[in-house]
């Protein structure tokens, strides 16, 4: 088929979002639209201080006030499990991570603004506001530790009493490497350095988080309603972890949810608490997050600092690569945390290249902030980040074209085994190198920069590639790198009599329009109408056991899964049909929605077909039992490797500082596209949080550890006017070669390519000022890059 053609059903073609109809007019049912009979409201009172010890809380005149019907404190919850981190870490001397506890509510000690110190719950939200006020707290405040190199000095404060540092781990990758990367840089041509920030985020979905405990005390089955992107995850964890709750004792549901981008992953405190107090007090138990709450309650994104180096040889290939990244963990380890800065960070470091010797070194680091966890792409935007400012800082250091550079230095032979650990199946870095030049008219920049300084404006070009594996996976293997869960998918379809199909999966959509593309892979498999299937998601007691929906997996791992158990309907549904048409099963066919016989004209219609698989009257039961439902789980071989070239173009005022993105231009690799239109608006979402994080996202921690930007009046969030129309391409197809439908993820691509992108253009456009400063930390603000100018 070719490229430029586009189906007007099924696989390939951009059918509407069937789930925009319930949110456009309002239908979408979210966990705050929940309200149970009898329901009651929790208010979590949290500290103000970022590290204390508690001496002290005094209850006893909020319990006495009206409609308090529970005051909990972390006393409640001694003898609980303490919150799980699901991935374990080994260190590069062989040793495991320091893990501390994480408690519910805040024990002996608190140590960051905003982590819940009291609870309660009262019959109105405001009542239990108005309790909470009232609870009298005693902290003996401790020096605070903010900054990571800071923290892991031997004097300083130790976030945690019970362990030897504020060190969680010391990771090396590949540590055979070391010598003979560091005899590379040794012997090399030229070394490029670069020191940088990654900056601290807030993921600020549309929709704050909520949870809604409900217990039965006649089934004894608990319940909690939650903005999840993994309910089975919630339910593994808080269940076996936390509150000891049997899993066919426990349902979790998250419904409709509005965004995550990585913060909705974890499990957090609030929603084991609202499951705990529902027993506890015999009521339903709610609780919504203001939006000053998400800014101290969520898990952040990103808070990297990084040295990275490359060597290169005298005819500028690439020989060798070594960085060393603090990361920052927080004050506690949250669900996946100690994951993204290693094996979801170090294993990219190789990015589009050729370069034969890495070593990666990655210091975990306590300190007294938020915790700290995967954000849209998770590690792999650190990675590109480092990497892809490196090469271009190299290539003016050279003195050569930065595209050029990068084309030398290209793979272009597959499979490749990467020296961090990872094996690219397929790629083609130069056809989207080749389609980026083209679409973001590469050749016509000069006149554009002519024109920007004719009007007294600085106009820079800045360019990117990136890799990122997605689907992460195997079980087996990641099993052995620590994950404490198995990163599989699943999918049921069970077929009605009258041909409609319902599709359940553990997979979930918050914004990824599952609803749709899923229904395409089915029909198009079966050649019906894509409203005849329904996809079903977010429900644990409606749906088979799956890991949920992050790192560009739902459609690589989700998609091959419901295409297997898709698979079973169709050979079950062939023998039926063969036995209505009295033919071997090896002929028949089956095409357009229906069954045939090769090489003939004799057919069954699908709907008649499954009608006989519900009222077999025409085939022996004893060689085909009736109904028409397969389960089936994928447990993907490798990662799928999507990869791409991102162009930036920005104008700067050297008057101000200010920077404008003129235009932006994303020509990537998702190897095969189930629907254009949804991965397009995939791509148009991505780069707008890496835009906002490259020019005006940071969150920022005073010395104290008091969070300074703790609201939108301080946190700069990305609007329509920080941004420009986008090109976006995705034509460039080399399809994935271990799934069944060739496909790689296209969520994250985004927000990976377009950081160091803008970055770049900023740079150059300061250059064509006079002004070459070799690196500017993000957000490039005006401020910032008005003090470069300005010396």
């Amino acid at each position: 088929m070719p490229k430029d053609f586009e189906p007007s059903s099924g696989i390939g073609a951009s059918s509407k979002r069937r789930e925009d109809i319930r949110f456009l007019t309002g239908s979408g049912r979210y966990t705050d639209d929940i309200n149970l009979r009898r329901q009651t409201h929790v208010f979590f009172l949290r500290s103000d201080v970022a590290h204390g010890r508690l001496t002290g809380v005094d209850t006893s005149a909020a319990e006495d006030m009206p409609g308090v019907l529970k005051i909990f404190t972390g006393a409640d919850f001694a003898e609980i499990g303490g919150m799980p981190c699901g991935w374990q870490i080994t260190d590069k001397h062989g040793q495991p991570m320091q893990e501390p506890k994480h408690p519910v509510l805040a024990h002996e000690k608190v140590r960051h603004v905003g982590e819940p110190i009291a609870a309660v719950v009262a019959e109105t939200l405001a009542q239990a506001r108005d309790a909470a006020e009232a609870i009298v707290v005693d902290i003996d405040e401790l020096p605070a530790v903010v900054n990571m190199k800071e923290a892991v000095k031997d004097d300083a404060p130790k976030v945690h009493d019970d362990l030897t540092s504020n060190l969680c781990y010391d990771w090396g990758f590949v540590e055979e490497n070391k010598d003979a990367v560091n005899k590379a840089f040794e012997e090399a041509h030229h070394v490029t350095t670069l020191e940088l920030v990654n900056n601290r985020l807030v993921a600020n979905p549309m929709e704050p988080r909520v949870a809604i405990g409900d217990y039965d005390r006649s089934a004894g089955d608990h319940t909690l309603y939650t903005t999840s992107q993994n309910p089975h995850v919630i339910r593994l964890l808080m269940g076996a972890f936390v509150l000891g709750i049997p899993e066919h004792k426990l349902r979790v549901v998250a419904p409709d949810v509005g965004g995550g981008f990585g913060t909705k992953i974890f499990h957090y405190q609030e929603e084991a608490f609202c499951t705990f107090a529902a027993k506890a007090v015999g009521r339903p138990v709610k609780w919504t997050s203001s939006r000053s709450e998400a800014f101290m309650s969520d898990a952040h994104g990103r808070d990297h600092v990084t040295k990275i180096e490359l060597a290169l040889d005298a005819d500028n290939n690439f020989t060798a690569l070594r960085t060393d990244t603090y990361a920052n963990m927080g004050a506690y380890l949250s669900t996946f945390a100690p994951s993204v800065p290693t094996w979801l960070h170090g294993t990219l470091m190789a990015g589009n290249y050729k370069t034969p010797l890495i070593y990666v070194n990655v210091k975990a680091v306590f300190t007294n902030t938020v915790p700290v966890d995967a954000y849209r792409g998770a590690g792999r935007p650190e990675a590109t980040y480092q990497l892809e400012r490196l090469i271009d800082k190299a290539a003016h250091e050279l003195k050569v074209d930065p595209i050029k550079l990068r084309r030398q230095n290209f793979l272009t032979e597959f499979p490749y085994a990467t020296p961090v650990a990872v094996e690219y199946d397929t790629g083609d870095y130069n056809a989207t190198m080749d389609k980026l030049e083209e679409i973001a008219d590469h050749a016509g920049f000069e006149a554009r920069r002519k024109e920007s300084e004719s009007k007294g404006k600085l106009r820079g070009f800045g360019v990117n590639c990136y890799i990122e594996a997605c689907g992460i996976a195997p079980s087996n293997l990641v099993g052995q790198l620590g994950a404490r869960a198995g990163l599989y998918e699943s999918a049921t379809v069970r077929v009605n009599a009258t041909g409609g199909l319902v599709v359940m999966t553990g997979s979930h959509s918050h914004g990824q329009g599952h609803e749709t593309s899923f229904a395409q892979v089915v029909a198009d498999m079966i050649g019906i109408d894509e409203n005849m299937v329904e996809i079903v998601h977010g429900d644990t007691a409606r749906t088979p056991m799956g890991m949920g929906t992050y790192g560009s997996r739902s459609l690589a791992v989700g998609g091959s899964a419901m295409v297997r158990a898709t698979e079973k309907i169709i050979a079950k549904a062939k023998k039926i049909a063969s036995h209505l048409l009295e033919a071997s099963e090896g002929d028949i066919e089956l095409k357009d929605g229906a069954f045939s016989v090769a090489g003939t004209d004799k057919s069954v219609a699908w709907g008649d077909v499954t009608l006989a698989a519900y009222v077999p009257h025409n085939y022996p039961l004893e060689e085909i039992e009736p109904g028409l439902e397969e389960t089936a789980f994928y447990d993907p071989s490798n990662f799928t490797y999507p990869a791409g070239a991102y162009a930036c173009e920005v104008e700067l005022d050297p008057e101000t500082g200010h920077v404008t993105v003129e235009r932006f231009t994303a020509a990537d690799d998702f190897g095969n596209v189930v629907n254009p239109m949804i991965v397009t608006g995939q791509v148009h979402g991505g780069l707008a949080q890496g835009i906002g994080q490259a020019l005006l996202e940071n969150c920022a921690y005073d010395e104290d550890g008091q969070l300074l930007s703790a609201s939108y009046m301080d946190y700069a969030m990305p609007r329509a006017s920080d941004l420009p129309f986008y090109d976006v391409d995705h034509s460039c197809q080399t399809p994935c070669t271990h799934n069944p439908l060739g496909v790689k993820g296209c969520g994250e691509a985004g927000a990976i390519g377009s950081p160091p992108a803008v970055v770049n253009a900023v740079l150059d456009a300061m250059r064509s000022g006079g002004k070459d400063i070799g690196h500017i930390d993000m957000p490039v603000s005006p401020a910032r890059v008005w003090e470069a100018m300005n010396g």
